[in-house]
């Protein structure tokens, strides 16, 4: 079994594999579009071959400017192989091994896109079984389910907030309130963050992740109550697909009163305003509040996302 990154003579049968299990994955159309923006690339792209035939490919996919790809969420074995997770394994040990050549400081993540209710379909859970087996085999053993949810119009607007009053700041201003919010968050990216770089290295990260983004840094807003304390952040978002919520929070003083739901209906208020047709937005399957508060502002769960990615050395 050979497993070596695309070439750009590679591209034709990269985009002929047509995954045929009931999970997410990359078509055609997409993937030709986005290798012309650089968001698929040849080196990001992996090849499992047997004798010339292709029996595995792996799309990692990065936004056009970065130097390195984030996320694969393409992962497919074909049916004919024996041990699929084995091969699978190998695909990723084969890309990442590479992007650490490269210089990537953090590694990609997998993402394996699945439908709500997983568990309780023989077909969804079998796909989902030889991918998860192959991630932890290479060593993408750090595990989180997540929630992807949407907000369309044929739902309701949540109701504005009466209490909190939402102002712009500066970077300097912004950053101890992302490490504020950190503090016992039920987030496991958070917490795997902090676990690894610490709390001051960990807010910088996120708030650097979000100024990246697509969303406009002005758009963000800090959340005051009536004595002008600052109570958290909301800060919209975008991705190359939809207008999305991006982050939120609430400092740890000021949880449980419920003004989770200002800042939320504040930031999907704002996206409704800008003639936002879909508003996305992700959380962990065990943040139970924050899921309760998308549910609330009439946020609904799309797809499960099991995501993998390399345990904290700690």
């Amino acid at each position: 079994m050979l497993f070596r990154s695309a070439t750009d003579a590679d591209t034709d049968r990269v985009a002929a594999v047509v995954v045929d299990e009931p999970v997410g994955w990359i078509p055609a159309d997409r993937y030709l579009d986005e290798l012309r923006q650089r968001m698929y690339r040849p080196e990001w792209t992996w090849l499992a071959e047997d004798e010339g035939r292709v029996v595995g490919r792996a799309l990692w996919w990065g936004q056009s400017t970065a130097e390195h790809p984030v996320d694969l969420d393409c992962l497919w074995v074909d049916a004919s192989v024996p041990d699929r997770a084995k091969v699978a394994a190998g695909l990723l040990a084969a890309g990442l091994e590479s992007f650490t050549a490269r210089g990537a400081a953090d590694l990609p993540i997998l993402t394996v896109k699945l439908t709500d209710g997983w568990r309780d379909d023989p077909a969804v859970s079998a796909a989902a079984e030889w991918r998860h087996d192959g991630a932890l085999a290479a060593g993408l053993s750090h595990v989180v389910e997540r929630l992807q949810l949407e907000w369309t119009p044929d739902a309701a607007l949540p109701a504005a907030g009466t209490r909190l009053t939402f102002a712009a700041a500066t970077d300097e201003e912004f950053l101890p309130v992302f490490r504020g919010i950190a503090e016992g968050s039920l987030d496991a990216s958070t917490r795997k963050d902090i676990a690894e770089v610490g709390a001051d290295a960990a807010a910088r990260k996120a708030m650097d992740f979000y100024l990246d983004c697509l969303g406009e840094r002005d758009w963000w807003r800090l959340a005051y109550d009536a004595d002008g304390a600052v109570v958290g952040l909301a800060i919209p978002s975008a991705t190359p697909y939809a207008r999305n919520v991006g982050y939120i929070g609430v400092l740890p003083e000021f949880r449980g009163r419920g003004y989770v739901d200002e800042v939320l209906a504040e930031i999907t208020r704002f996206q409704a305003a800008a003639g936002a047709e879909r508003i996305t937005a992700t959380t962990d399957q065990g943040n139970v509040p924050m899921a309760a508060a998308f549910a609330r502002a009439g946020f609904r769960v799309t797809e499960i996302r099991m995501v993998y990615s390399v345990p904290s050395a700690s």
